[in-house]
């Protein structure tokens, strides 16, 4: 699972919503010829992203290369579910990476163009938000 080895603040503030936001970096395909993009809001676990690397290398069979975009270091935090209120925040359960509209999650190179998109294809159907197969 991929969390940060070192963090200034252990817990962070929940911050706003930015449904309404569009995505200003990570928009462009820099590293390979396809990509995967979000194209709503959400947090994405180190599970979901994970999930999505394991199916995009199986399916390419160790052929291609495999970037991803993203690194999960939000700090989330949870309380016992039988606990009863006061007692102070949580401790840190899991890391998100919040995305935006218009994010590039995963980028691949060095494959054809059916074997990419049915690859990302796959991936998409990890990832908690609807996806957009993008190719430069």
């Amino acid at each position: 699972m991929l969390i940060p080895k070192k963090v200034k603040h252990r817990k962070w503030q929940k911050g706003r919503s930015k449904s309404r936001l569009v995505e200003t970096r990570g928009v462009e395909l820099n590293y390979g010829q396809y990509g995967i993009k979000a194209m709503e809001p959400a947090w994405l676990n180190s599970k979901q992203i994970e999930a999505a690397r394991k199916s995009i290398t199986n399916h390419l069979k160790r052929s291609g290369r495999l970037w991803i975009r993203v690194f999960p270091d939000k700090p989330i935090t949870l309380q016992a579910p039988e606990k009863t209120l006061g007692g102070g925040k949580g401790s840190v359960d899991h890391y998100v990476f919040p995305v935006r509209p218009g994010r590039i999650i995963f980028e691949i190179d060095g494959v054809s163009l059916e074997l990419a998109k049915e690859a990302l294809r796959l991936a998409g159907h990890k990832l908690p938000f609807k996806c957009k197969i993008v190719t430069k």
